[in-house]
């Protein structure tokens, strides 16, 4: 039984749900960020994030930083891209769009390999294009916050490394670390960039990272100085190497509450196999999509293989608005997401089903919110088949 005031479950792609117990670890006294106690919290968090991340290799680096998932892109950018050079974006959505952007922000000349809304670029597309230019990176959104779109990294991986194996492969985690396995070692990838406050389970505010070894050294190798200083590999490298040896290190402060609360929810998440982890909420979105579709409703990924297990997407039934059925869904106590997607962002919602909400089957977060969701078509007008 929770502790938190009674409110509406909240139900979008993030920020999620949060634990009793990580919402206390923010209650934390207030720590000196160069004491030895919060010094071994950060160190056990980042060696902790090494396990979230499947990798063993001591060449790989985790970063915990203050700011949001897009700080992710930013240290990309201005590490492993110089001015003019290519990268390839696989586009599946919004975010794609706004890494572009990024990119293009530093000098770096971005192309984009896009696919219709709910669809993904497909291998012998993305073969055809690191055939016909080198690209120095290319970039897939694991899962597309605005699209649900699931795109597959270990195949990916293998062509990038067969056919441009100089390109650096780096993943945009942010919607899938914790709720979509990635095996960061066996994989081969060189950058996954993700967010404190969707699956991982945590309050919003830390930029959470993993570079490999091969990414690092590129990094040391570039020709120019990083175009960021509070995104500067240089200067954050050695303060990670120092906090997981359990150092005192500064560059810039970080927050003891948030780091307390990144290293409970993590304690949790490692406390039971990843694998099971992973099949319970591959089983709750498959519950929830088999309930979608017995609704008549579609979803904007129509592909089996292209539907994260940790949001679904739903297209609105023709004549029923977003303002319609989101402050009616409100009034029940869930809370969804209107659309993202500028082609289709009127015509659909979301649902978040991650973490907490799908781990801890005691609360009932998925049968509630399917539950409000036909009784709020209904209400909207449209008739659920029976």
């Amino acid at each position: 039984m929770s502790n938190q005031p009674e409110h509406p479950t909240l139900l979008i792609p993030g920020p999620i749900e949060f634990d009793d117990e990580v919402l206390q670890s923010m209650s934390h006294y207030s720590q000196s960020h160069v004491g030895a106690p919060f010094v071994a919290i950060f160190g056990e968090t980042l060696t902790l994030l090494r396990q979230l991340m499947q990798t063993s290799d001591p060449a790989s680096q985790p970063f915990v930083i203050s700011g949001s998932g897009t700080l992710g892109w930013d240290f990309v950018a201005a590490n492993l891209a110089e001015k003019g050079d290519e990268v390839l974006v696989l586009h599946t959505g919004y975010f794609a769009d706004s890494f572009a952007d990024c990119f293009e922000t530093y000098g770096v000349r971005a192309t984009q390999l896009k696919a219709p809304v709910g669809d993904r670029p497909q291998l012998p597309e993305v073969e055809k294009a690191l055939t016909e230019k080198k690209y120095k990176l290319i970039t897939v959104t694991h899962v597309d916050t605005s699209t649900g779109v699931l795109s597959e990294i270990k195949a990916l991986s293998e062509l990038v490394h067969r056919v441009s194996p100089e390109t650096l492969v780096i993943v945009d985690g942010v919607c899938s670390v914790g709720s979509e396995d990635i095996q960061f070692d066996n994989w081969g990838i060189d950058a996954v960039l993700t967010a404190s406050q969707k699956a991982i389970g945590c309050p919003a505010g830390l930029c959470i990272m993993m570079y490999s070894g091969r990414a690092i050294e590129s990094f040391k190798n570039r020709k120019t100085p990083p175009a960021s200083y509070f995104a500067s590999i240089k200067n954050w490298l050695p303060i990670m190497q120092n906090y997981e040896a359990k150092k005192p290190s500064y560059f810039a402060t970080p927050s003891p509450q948030l780091i307390h609360a990144l290293h409970t929810t993590l304690t949790q998440v490692l406390a039971r196999p990843l694998s099971e982890r992973f099949a319970i909420h591959r089983d709750a979105s498959q519950r929830i999509k088999s309930a979608i579709n017995s609704y008549g409703l579609k979803q904007l990924a129509t592909k089996p293989e292209n539907q994260a297990n940790g949001m679904t997407a739903i297209y609105l039934p023709e004549g029923v608005k977003i303002p319609d059925i989101l402050p009616n869904l409100l009034k029940k106590g869930v809370i969804f997401a209107g659309g993202l997607h500028k082609e289709v962002a009127t015509k659909y919602i979301r649902f978040g089903h991650m973490g907490v909400s799908v781990m801890d089957s005691s609360r009932k977060d998925v049968e509630k919110a399917l539950e409000a969701l036909k009784d709020g078509l209904g209400e909207a007008g449209y008739k659920v088949p029976s």
